[in-house]
């Protein structure tokens, strides 16, 4: 059996966002959720919970974005990032 790319589900404090998404992308998540739930025998009440893990995996993945992540870090922080609200731009 092919293994998904996401495991089961870490219970950690959430933060609300709004986001669309199109119709055929809720129905993979939906469909994901499904098979997910099978594989790890958690489950999935909704599907929605599964974006913010897989966001995370997806930048985990991301060379291009650990490199700037890393380089951004090392360099001199600017006067943002001492409020912890620095953004990657």
């Amino acid at each position: 059996m092919t293994k998904l790319k996401l495991g089961p589900l870490e219970d950690d404090r959430p933060v609300k966002l709004t986001v669309e998404l199109s119709a055929q992308v809720h129905r993979d998540l939906v469909a994901y959720a499904k098979i997910l739930a099978g594989q790890t025998g958690q489950r999935v009440t909704e599907p929605a919970k599964l974006i913010g893990p897989m966001l995370a995996r997806f930048m985990a993945t991301d060379r291009a974005f650990a490199r700037l992540r890393r380089s951004r870090l090392a360099a001199p922080q600017g006067p943002l990032s001492r409020s912890g609200s620095e953004e990657l731009t």
